[in-house]
């Protein structure tokens, strides 16, 4: 079976905590250029950053993507990759990874393991993983943790620490429990692009209003993700100047 994937970049300039993100400079580049090449150096066969402001295409001319300008309306990444898809003309079957726009450390190993779960399960969406390590990430609310059946796919998603290790917090909170395993999600997604078009038109769903992750409205539809631990660390994105502060730093170390 072939492992041919696209890539696809949302790149939403007024985003709410760090306005024109995708031009923000890190080390001295578009943020969203940084991203662009990890897609390319995946082996993907297009990459695509679909935009919503003509100053980031220019901002990634030239350098081997291609750009479809979506409509600055959109709600989510999820809808203005389906757009993006309906310029590109994929057909149905298309693999299609979600890399964000924000992830300008993301691993090559890392975007083609999703691809690859696509490719080799029959999942209608896939994501990657990582165990948690520390108790402060687990109680971390910014930090989406998952639970998955013993076939890999998702159980479910939650801001909060599950599964809830009973015994070992009624004892001790300020330390991982010594059993069990825990894991995060890595926000990096996989679908077929026909499916991609049943996402965006599904309405939002009720548990994905209470817990504000998209990815409940398609479990909570009946639908099936794929989970794959990540061959590769996922260094953390950018999403605020602090954010940006440390990947410059981390740059700097030599470590970008």
């Amino acid at each position: 079976m072939s492992k041919d994937f696209v890539v696809a970049i949302p790149a939403r300039h007024a985003a709410t905590r760090l306005p024109g993100k995708p031009l923000r400079l890190l080390a001295g580049e578009p943020l969203v250029l940084h991203v662009a090449r990890r897609a390319l150096a995946a082996g993907a066969r297009e990459v695509w950053v679909a935009a919503d402001d003509e100053r980031i295409a220019a901002a990634i001319a030239d350098c081997g993507v291609r750009v479809a300008m979506t409509s600055p309306d959109h709600a989510s990444g999820t809808d203005r990759l389906a757009e993006c898809a309906r310029i590109a003309g994929w057909s149905d079957d298309t693999v299609v990874v979600n890399l964000q726009g924000d992830e300008p450390f993301a691993p090559a190993a890392g975007i083609r393991a999703v691809a690859a779960l696509m490719h080799e399960g029959d999942s209608e969406m896939a994501t990657l993983a990582a165990p948690v390590t520390d108790v402060e990430t687990l109680l971390d609310p910014n930090a989406v943790k998952l639970v998955r059946a013993g076939n890999g796919n998702a159980l479910y998603f939650s801001r909060a620490p599950i599964p809830w290790p009973r015994d070992a917090f009624a004892r001790d909170r300020s330390s991982m429990p010594t059993q069990g395993e825990w894991l995060r999600h890595i926000g990096i997604y996989g679908y077929r692009a026909g499916f991609l078009q049943r996402f965006a038109a599904l309405a939002p769903g009720r548990l994905e209003q209470i817990e504000s992750l998209e990815q409940l409205r398609v479990l909570e539809a009946g639908y099936r993700i794929a989970v794959g631990i990540t061959p590769e660390p996922f260094p953390p994105g950018v999403d605020t100047p602090e954010d940006l502060a440390r990947a410059e730093a981390w740059i700097a170390a030599g470590r970008g």
